[in-house]
């Protein structure tokens, strides 16, 4: 439908070319690194192998969300051009985003009374954020309107999967989201904690798995348990990761051999520097569609 566009946060972690052969738009988030803030724009302005170095080295790292001027700025293009926005926000769980773009909703719509501007709550994040597009597109290009693709996400974005582990707690400790009498037990036991993402779009700790061999085994017994039709999924599944392709290549070969039926192969994309500024290196995360998040 040429009446409307599709948008999102930059925290949606796809590549620039996904974005722009799905014709997807994207508002950036920032970040700070030592001091300098950039946007987060998918790794044009530092790439991520570099980003991640910098952590590494102990660079600090801070992230700043979307303000409302900035999303009035973003927005108003598309209302001259005479075009509706469709536009979901990183989870809620994570962030507050979404306030700032709802002000700006009703700032513009006071200049604007003619045309609509949808804000959802995506619920997701990372590359689960942009599976979720992902479809957006293609049920736009099946011919929805606009409001039927609300409807659709608001029906079905709790079916969107998210599971994460990380090899590395460094960041979560500095953080605060891991104790340091944690981590450090925990980096003596070699554990790696099985994370996902709840039914209020927020990341929860679900288990503690002993070494990098059995928690990636353990996140494709996830998939197999919680994927819609199981071992017969034949939608697209998604992984992010911070600076350990590897393990995520790992991943994605088990997930290839056990769903003869998936959709494609593997697509396996960077964790970007808004998330990545949280997690450090060192985190994996696995998106497919599946049973409806609960708890």
């Amino acid at each position: 439908m040429g009446d409307y566009v599709i948008s999102c946060c930059s925290t949606a972690d796809l590549t620039k070319e996904h974005f722009e052969k799905r014709d997807i738009h994207y508002i950036c988030f920032h970040y700070e690194l030592d001091g300098k803030q950039y946007p987060d724009d998918l790794g044009q302005s530092v790439p991520f192998d570099k980003f991640y170095q910098a952590m590494k080295d102990g660079a600090d790292t801070r992230t700043s969300q979307i303000n409302e001027a900035e999303f009035e700025a973003y927005f108003e293009p598309f209302l001259k051009e005479g075009k509706d926005i469709v536009h979901a926000c990183l989870s809620s769980g994570i962030t507050g985003v979404i306030n700032s773009a709802n002000l700006a909703k009703e700032a513009l719509l006071e200049k604007y009374p003619d045309r609509k501007i949808y804000i959802i709550d995506s619920l997701a994040a990372s590359s689960g954020f942009g599976l979720l597009m992902d479809k957006l597109a293609d049920l736009r290009d099946g011919g929805m309107s606009a409001e039927e693709l609300v409807a659709w996400t608001e029906a079905n974005k709790k079916k969107l999967q998210h599971w994460f582990f990380s090899t590395d707690l460094t960041f979560f400790v500095k953080g605060g989201r891991v104790t340091k009498t944690a981590g450090f037990v925990g980096g003596v036991l070699n554990i790696c904690p099985l994370l996902n993402v709840d039914f209020e779009g927020k990341l929860i700790p679900r288990y503690k798995i002993r070494t990098k061999k059995k928690v990636i085994e353990a996140i494709v017994e996830q998939m197999k348990l919680n994927a819609q039709d199981g071992l017969d999924y034949s939608g697209k599944c998604y992984i992010s990761n911070s600076a350990c392709y590897e393990d995520a290549k790992a991943v994605a070969d088990l997930v290839e051999a056990q769903f003869p039926k998936l959709n494609g192969k593997v697509e396996i994309n960077h964790i970007g520097t808004t998330i990545g500024s949280h997690t450090g290196p060192g985190t994996v995360a696995l998106f497919f569609w599946g049973a409806e998040r609960i708890d």
